[in-house]
């Protein structure tokens, strides 16, 4: 027999004792006077000798001294040391507590606080019970669980063996918090628009499929918030945000997951210069709040948040980087001669913008270390974003830049119905073309804009990305608690 089905065997034939016993393994009703956090900060703060307590927990730890054994039981809040002797439970009291409880089993124990010889505040027990009997242990507690993929598909193992990973989360949430906090003082309302919509849009990327019955008709998992979000703009509500899940269906690498959480905010009468100043003063407020300070590390870079970041085009960026002005090339063809003049290693794209993406991506992206916004993108790639007056090749759009990683997304949100049919057309044709992330035209939103939209700014931000900077962790799915996977063999 595999050592995990004895392993296994045995707990069943301690469960099957407490049974036999009248005791239930897995009572209906639980009752306790203190966290863990809670008893210890009682002794702290009034440190008598037996304060009577009632505490719950997972054994982590079981210590056999013979007639007296120390254990440590951890709830949500810490770990606390348990003191359990043979005198006080009595002899079959205490003979049960060995033969039917292993480390990994939830316990409810009764007794008073003292302080043992070491320093370590403890609970010394006059009663216990069962709360629930675990038939598989625990990871090995001093090897840990380290198997990365066996991390990912167990989390809940995961979680229990490495405090670190449990801290990862927990900031996760406060930095979620904070944003929240932000948003609402700056007079945003958060709202909540439809995952399952019948056209998808708002991003360039495939949608994933589903199939509604009643309705008879197919439907998409979102790709992005935004279309649905500045229909609200156009409603009245001049400043509105949504944190939220998208679905993209695409690969899977260190910094994408089908599956992500995004931050969308939309500000009437606003531009991206405007935008540009929000993200900062967002960046600075989370940061003070859950780091502290404004400084923080990222893979071995020590990172200044600390407003205002450097400003630049995407045109000087490449032409720093790559020696080429692509404002000096106007058609794909002689762009292209131009990289290929210059020796750089790039695929074919499909059109003048694209190639502009690719080479930014190629050249430039790997620098931009400390907080940068990349400003004026091509207008092929970002159908859904104004012009720029004095260059109709060029949208008003930034994406900024931290630890050389793509942070977020933002425009000044094309408000012109006629431009906007215009630039769906255009993505329908690079879609007949082959390109299976251009954009779809959605008639109902170009009909909302008829009603008219007002000069607005609009902003994206990954969560997962946002969280992966300030926990310093250079994959996605090391802050997203269950990860998309392949299926096991």
């Amino acid at each position: 027999m595999p050592e995990s089905n004895e392993r296994r065997e045995q707990r069943l034939a301690k469960l099957m004792l407490l049974r036999q016993l009248g005791l239930d393994p897995y009572p209906a009703r639980v009752s306790y006077s203190h966290t863990c956090a809670q008893a210890l900060a009682a002794f702290e703060a009034s440190p008598e000798e037996n304060q009577p307590v009632q505490v719950v927990g997972r054994l982590m730890a079981i210590r056999d001294m013979g007639k007296s054994t120390f254990c440590h039981i951890a709830d949500g809040t810490g770990r606390l040391q348990i003191y359990l002797r043979q005198n006080d439970l009595g002899e079959e009291g205490y003979t049960l507590f060995h033969k039917a409880m292993d480390v990994g089993d939830f316990i409810q124990v009764e007794g008073h606080l003292f302080r043992t010889r070491t320093g370590e505040i403890t609970v010394h027990a006059v009663a216990w019970r069962p709360l629930a009997k675990a038939l598989l242990p625990l990871p090995d507690k001093w090897h840990g669980l380290r198997d990365v993929e066996t991390r990912y598909r167990q989390r809940y193992l995961d979680l229990l063996s490495n405090p670190e990973v449990r801290e990862i989360f927990i900031r996760r949430a406060r930095l979620i918090t904070a944003i929240r906090r932000f948003f609402d003082a700056q007079g945003f309302l958060e709202v909540e628009t439809p995952i399952l919509q019948p056209l998808y849009g708002g991003a360039a990327a495939r949608p994933f499929t589903t199939y509604h019955n009643a309705l008879d008709r197919t439907l998409y998992l979102r790709i992005s918030d935004e279309l649905y979000l500045k229909r609200l703009i156009i409603g009245g509500f001049d400043r509105v945000y949504e944190i939220g899940h998208d679905f993209r269906n695409e690969g899977i690498s260190t910094r994408h997951n089908p599956e992500f959480t995004v931050l969308e905010a939309y500000q009437a009468y606003a531009d991206y210069h405007d935008v540009m100043r929000l993200v900062e003063r967002l960046y600075e407020t989370i940061s003070q709040e859950v780091m502290g300070g404004l400084t923080i590390t990222y893979q071995g870079n020590t990172i200044d948040l600390t407003p205002p970041w450097r400003r630049i085009t995407m045109r000087d960026a490449i032409l720093e980087h790559s020696g080429i002005d692509i404002l000096e090339y106007a058609d794909y063809a002689s762009l292209w001669a131009a990289v290929q003049a210059k020796g750089l290693d790039l695929p074919p794209q499909r059109n003048w913008g694209k190639l502009v993406e690719k080479l930014f991506e190629e050249c430039v992206e790997p620098t931009l270390i400390q907080p940068t916004f990349i400003l004026d993108y091509p207008v092929e790639i970002s159908p859904l974003a104004k012009k720029k007056p004095e260059d109709p090749r060029l949208v008003e759009r930034f994406e900024f830049f931290i630890g050389a990683m793509e942070c977020g997304n933002a425009f000044t949100e094309l408000n012109d119905p006629l431009d906007q049919r215009e630039r769906f057309v255009a993505q329908g044709r690079a879609s007949q073309a082959g390109d299976e992330e251009a954009h779809p035209m959605d008639e109902d939103f170009i009909t909302a804009m008829e009603h008219g939209m007002p000069p607005t700014g609009g902003l994206g931000i990954g969560i997962d990305r946002l969280v992966m900077l300030f926990t310093d962790q250079s994959s996605i799915r090391e802050v997203i608690l269950f990860p998309q996977l392949r299926g096991e063999e």
